[in-house]
């Protein structure tokens, strides 16, 4: 039975087959809340994917990160909601047209509890990454805050943003606007391609609602082991 800091917890099923996604799923529905699937193995095993992680019990979080024309995004969110996805991403950068459409389409599912999150900056984005892509004068907090609250005007449940700029989110949007932190590392790991990033504790400590952690747990020689190492940092 997963425990309270479980339930948010968030195992990215970055894998390259559905035999390695079904054994993770199986090792870790015990211990974590939610498992993510993202554009990889969604277009490689879709629906049979979803499927698998929603009969384990566990949350399905559909991380395919919708950012189209407003009527081709109501068609991908009404997907989504017939799949069974409990958590969905979409662009902020799409605007707020093309938010307010997925909204609307989640409501004419009748799926108001599958929760949307927008991604604000991408968390392998250096400082420099940033400002050659948005050509902005705006620094990265700026325009994280600035989508934050454009989301939630557009009545989206939240954001995807680095924990390095949680507290700025909290102090803005209050406690309840849910925000999932990805870019999740132990002290002693490797980044990867991550830039952004923080320890399970201190995302927690600075107000995440999930966290999101991939290769730290499902490229452990124990992933189980990893996923409880986590969980353990998550409640110090």
């Amino acid at each position: 039975m997963t425990d309270d800091v479980g339930k948010k917890l968030v195992v990215a099923l970055d894998v390259k087959t559905y035999e390695a996604a079904e054994k993770l799923v199986g090792e870790l529905s015990p211990l974590a809340g939610w498992f993510k699937v993202g554009s990889v193995m969604f277009t490689r095993e879709g629906p049979r994917l979803c499927r698998l992680v929603k009969d384990s019990g566990a949350g399905l979080f559909l991380d395919l990160k919708f950012h189209d024309i407003p009527n081709t995004v109501v068609g991908a969110v009404t997907s989504a909601a017939a799949l069974g996805a409990d958590m969905l991403t979409v662009h902020i950068s799409g605007g707020q047209a093309m938010l307010e459409a997925a909204v609307r389409a989640r409501e004419e599912a009748g799926r108001n509890d599958m929760i949307i999150v927008g991604v604000t900056v991408l968390t392998h984005l250096t400082f420099e990454d940033f400002h050659s892509l948005f050509v902005s004068e705006r620094s990265t907090n700026e325009t994280v805050l600035a989508f934050t609250k454009l989301a939630q005007r557009c009545g989206l449940n939240g954001v995807v943003a680095s924990a390095r700029e949680l507290p700025l989110i909290r102090r803005h949007v209050g406690p309840d606007f849910t925000v999932v932190t990805p870019g999740i590392r132990m002290a002693d790991a490797a980044s990867d391609d991550q830039v952004r990033i923080v320890t399970p504790r201190r995302a927690i400590e600075d107000g995440a609602s999930y966290i999101v952690v991939g290769r730290p747990i499902i490229a452990a020689p124990d992933p189980a082991g990893a996923c409880q190492r986590i969980l353990e940092n998550m409640a110090s």
